[in-house]
């Protein structure tokens, strides 16, 4: 006998029931996609990170950047450094002189006479001197003149005055006062002192 091949066989459906077809299978995600989202994301963060250092470093460097120098002052017009605006300039003291080596001070005084005058007029000043230096200064009333207000010159009229300078010598800072008189009533402007027979003269105004 003869065999039939039966055709395809189609799933038959029960009557009313239409055919659906089968929902298809999600994707499956692979490996590399996952390790390229990965690498993205490190790139990022690497990125974020230099930045943020950077950040730190620029605001360092501004912050050093805006403090001067210590060694360096402002300058302020007309060029002159770390001088301000309201800064003076400091006083200089003015430098003390050298006292003189040998100083004399004269001043009026009353005539005091002695026996030897006779009763004549006579004039005296009062004067003293002082030695500042470090050499010995010979005194005597024989050293000294006065000369008046109208320019006459009067030489010393020995043991006139009872008070007349004594003859001494005098040592670094010692001094010695009297008087010294000169014949005739005058109005006595100035004394002269001579340090010794030839040394230096000294005068002073009669105050």
């Amino acid at each position: 006998m003869a065999q039939h091949n039966p055709g395809p066989q189609h799933q038959q459906w029960g009557p009313g029931r239409p055919q659906q077809p089968m929902p298809p299978a999600p994707p499956k995600k692979s490996g590399a996609g996952k390790i390229i989202g990965f690498g993205c994301l490190g790139v990022v963060a690497f990125f974020v990170v230099i930045g943020v250092i950077g950040a730190a470093l620029g605001a360092g460097g501004d912050e050093n950047a805006a403090k001067p120098p210590a060694s360096s002052a402002p300058k302020e017009p007309g060029g002159e450094e770390g001088k301000g605006k309201g800064e003076e300039k400091p006083r200089e003291e003015p430098e003390e002189e050298a006292p003189a080596p040998i100083r004399i001070t004269a001043e009026t005084t009353d005539f005091r006479p002695t026996i030897l005058t006779n009763g004549e007029e006579h004039t005296s000043v009062l004067v003293t001197v002082v030695n500042n230096s470090a050499e010995k200064v010979d005194v005597n009333p024989l050293y000294f003149d006065v000369t008046a207000a109208d320019g006459s010159k009067y030489d010393v009229e020995l043991a006139a005055d009872e008070r007349q300078i004594d003859t001494v010598e005098l040592a670094k800072g010692e001094k010695v006062t009297g008087t010294v008189t000169v014949k005739g009533k005058i109005e006595p402007k100035t004394v002269t002192f001579t340090n010794g027979l030839f040394g230096d003269s000294v005068r002073a105004d009669v105050g």
